[in-house]
């Protein structure tokens, strides 16, 4: 039987079959080699698996795992520093697209946060999708002037107003639309009203999803055990709060201009091939900067992350 693997805890793994059924396998013992290297098997993966029936109750055994066309990955913050090797941690496998909630006000936006999000995605080469929460704590205007900074360098901004005044657009159909038909990943921190946000897309979801919250805050997020909810027929959601180590997955000082898209087009310019983009003369990121086609936040958020990846352990 062919199923998708929509949870994973502790060894065992849930499956959504093809016909509609669901049930618990593990995974052969062949599948399991290698997996200090990336999990083997992970939430999101599609599977065979053969079904064994013992004493009246229906289980089975993955024999195989389709290959991933993407993954939402981490540096395992535990086996990592055990072994001191840059271990893959797969979080969601197979994901369609990555959305990061970002509240206008209350919470305050940090857009150092969204940066980082950003760059992972860039690196994993996820699609992403921003979604401005509690317009209409700010308004239409001033919420599209928060993030100017994101539409301008390409990325799609649906802006979001669940509780505000029924004259304000509150994008949650075309939130929908974006989200129909695949497999996404939310992230945002607490308080950004993505639970509201879930309700008004299925009534009842956010209650699903909220108990699937609570499993990722074992352990200060070093356990990870996550879950796929439905949305429609063909469509699955995962929640996963608070994962900022994910962002800087095989990320590299030296390349991380590269995750910065106005940034990228500009590194062929400067004078040094070896350009950090910091201090250094006729660095042409550092003249967009000051010409004003870069914006300030951008880049200071840039050069933080870039001193914090040229210190990280290299194993």
């Amino acid at each position: 039987m062919r199923g998708l693997v929509i949870k994973a805890h502790s060894g065992f793994f849930t499956l959504h079959t093809e016909d509609g059924r669901t049930i618990i396998c593990q995974a052969a013992g062949r599948l399991k080699k290698g997996k200090f290297e990336e999990d083997a098997v992970a939430v999101g993966d599609w599977v065979e698996a053969e079904e064994i029936k013992s004493e009246g109750f229906a289980h089975g055994r993955i024999t195989r795992v389709e290959p991933r066309k993407s993954s939402l990955s981490r540096m395992d913050p535990v086996v990592s520093q055990k072994e001191k090797l840059e271990i893959r941690q797969v979080i969601v496998a197979n994901v369609d697209i990555v959305v990061f909630v970002f509240a206008c006000a209350q919470p305050d936006f940090h857009s150092r946060m969204l940066d980082r999000y950003l760059v992972g995605a860039e690196a994993q080469k996820l699609p992403v999708l921003i979604v401005a929460s509690k317009v209409d704590l700010v308004g239409e205007d001033a919420a599209r002037k928060i993030f100017a900074d994101y539409t301008r360098v390409g990325y799609p901004v649906i802006f979001t107003a669940v509780d505000g005044p029924s004259h304000q657009t509150n994008g949650i159909a075309e939130l929908r639309e974006a989200l129909r038909g695949k497999l996404s990943v939310l992230t945002g921190k607490s308080g950004v009203g993505k639970s509201s946000l879930l309700n008004a897309l299925k009534p009842g979801l956010a209650l699903d999803v909220g108990k699937v919250s609570a499993a990722w805050k074992k352990g200060k997020h070093t356990t990870v055990v996550p879950e796929l909810v439905r949305l429609d027929e063909n469509s699955w959601i995962a929640d996963t709060p608070g994962l900022r180590s994910y962002a800087v997955w095989d990320v590299h000082a030296e390349e991380l201009d590269g995750y910065y898209r106005e940034f990228a087009p500009l590194v062929r310019h400067c004078a040094f091939n070896d350009c950090t983009h910091t201090h250094e003369t006729d660095c042409a990121v550092i003249a967009a900067v000051k010409q004003g086609e870069i914006s300030p936040e951008r880049y200071d958020s840039y050069c933080r992350l870039r001193e914090e990846l040229d210190h990280q352990p290299k194993w």
